[in-house]
């Protein structure tokens, strides 16, 4: 079965997308966009780091992105505003990365792989890193699910009840990271931060707990993931991008639902 290029295609989207979607709601409660769109950057850097060492491209992306989120952690609030770091640190390692990615002469034909990910190329080997990576992530939302929601909602609240919110933000930029490697080569660098968001940002308008919200937001990742890569066999378009923007399109389309069911909400009360 996983010698069809379209079900290890299959594979891979679904991995991400079901560790991208639940971490991807705790960026979005926290207001941590640009947080995730930064760690996401910092992974071209590792890509040069990998090509220009010869060393396994997931570990170096995961340490690069490790080093990135935990230099912003301790930086911030220390002089400069965390929009400030992120901007700073972000595009200066995006911009290493491409000028030390154009350098490496064989790697200069695979750019646009990593800038948009190459979902049809992976292999076996990609597909144990992505679910190993993905069940990691998974499992620690799991296991920390009240801790770092609790930490989300209110660190005071959390120090009070014994959780400490440090250590959930740290467990919370370590799944970032991780999801950022495994997710290299499935949508790319300049698409894993709209991977994150859009699909819980879509799942907003019809969640009533955190735990529907996680859990529908991974549905719609796993449908963009599949039915982006139904578009792209059939029009020929870009895997990744296609991927994303069918997210989009579901994003725009539950807003628009959940508006309307509001407002029929709203004219129920006041007629009855």
């Amino acid at each position: 079965m996983l010698d069809d290029f379209m079900v290890r295609a299959a594979l891979a989207g679904t991995g991400v997308a079901l560790a991208a979607a639940p971490l991807g709601c705790f960026v979005v409660w926290r207001r941590m966009a640009y947080f995730g769109d930064a760690t996401a950057h910092a992974a071209m850097l590792g890509v040069a780091l990998s090509l220009v060492l010869s060393v396994s491209l997931l570990a170096s992306v995961l340490v690069v992105a490790l080093i990135m989120a935990l230099l912003v952690s301790l930086l911030s609030d220390r002089g400069y505003t965390m929009d400030t770091l992120l901007g700073v640190m972000a595009h200066a390692a995006l911009a290493f990365g491409l000028v030390a990615v154009s350098l490496v002469q064989v790697a200069r034909l695979d750019l646009m792989s990593y800038l948009i990910g190459d979902i049809l190329a992976v292999g076996r080997r990609d597909l144990v890193l992505i679910w190993g990576g993905a069940l990691l992530v998974v499992l620690i939302i799991a296991l920390r699910w009240s801790g770092l929601l609790i930490s989300t909602l209110n660190p005071d609240l959390a120090r009070a009840s014994g959780v400490d919110p440090r250590r959930e933000q740290l467990l919370l930029t370590l799944s970032l990271a991780v999801v950022v490697a495994v997710a290299l080569k499935v949508v790319g660098v300049l698409l894993i931060a709209a991977f994150l968001i859009i699909p819980a940002a879509a799942a907003r308008p019809f969640s009533r707990t955190p735990e529907g919200m996680a859990v529908l937001a991974a549905a719609v990742a796993i449908i963009s993931a599949n039915g982006g890569l139904a578009i792209a066999w059939h029009f020929d378009t870009p895997a990744g991008p296609s991927m994303v923007s069918l997210a989009a399109l579901c994003f725009v389309l539950m807003t628009l639902a959940g508006l309307m069911h509001r407002r029929l909400g709203e004219r129920h009360i006041r007629t009855t």
